[in-house]
């Protein structure tokens, strides 16, 4: 089996960069907190560990996985985004995770643009994301991307909610794309405070 080459991404403020051992601690507190509830955690470090295995493993079988996000300026890791198809989910996922004293920043938001970009670019006529139904955080960033409820998709155990990305051709040159980048400038902004729900 071939090693991967795993791109690295760039936007205005992050590197999104394959996972790497120095990348684990943050994995690892993360998914052992409340933080990670909606993504099969709190775990253990032997189950963190093995989850974190697993990231690096799925870029092996799959040809395609989740980024390590990192602060361009501070090189600092803030989260993960990517794709993700474990044996048995139906399509192919878009998914993301932000440490939890990172989050309300506008980074997932713009990681995950980058990377639904990316997988466009190279092949994917589409994706999906798997959300708990509580997850409201979750649902209120796949609806700012486009993504709407998809009730007749199959989910994968039957209690998460399926939420269906635009296409590539949806997507091009939109309305919909143009504000996705209008609301990643100004959380690039430095005098940017946004108001209300602390959005990822």
């Amino acid at each position: 089996m071939t090693t991967p080459r795993i791109p690295t991404l760039e936007t205005k403020r992050l590197s999104l960069r394959g996972p790497r051992a120095e990348d684990y601690p943050n994995f690892k507190a993360t998914f052992a907190s409340y933080r990670s509830r909606f993504m099969g955690g709190p775990l253990n470090p032997y189950e963190a560990w093995m989850l974190y295995s697993a990231e690096i493993g799925h870029w092996h079988i799959r040809g395609f996985g989740m980024w390590m996000i990192h602060d361009k300026n501070t090189d600092e890791t803030l989260g993960m985004a990517g794709g993700w198809q474990p044996a048995g989910w139906p399509e192919r996922e878009i998914a993301w995770i932000i440490w939890p004293d990172k989050s309300g920043k506008g980074y997932a938001l713009e990681a995950t643009h980058a990377v639904r970009k990316h997988y466009y670019k190279n092949g994917w006529d589409g994706a999906v994301s798997y959300i708990d139904p509580k997850n409201l955080d979750s649902i209120r960033l796949a609806e700012r991307l486009g993504a709407k409820k998809d009730a007749d998709a199959p989910g994968i155990d039957g209690s998460d909610a399926v939420y269906r990305h635009p296409s590539a051709a949806q997507l091009n040159d939109t309305q919909l794309s143009h504000g996705i980048e209008m609301e990643i400038g100004h959380y690039a902004d430095p005098k940017f405070t946004p108001k209300g729900w602390a959005l990822d």
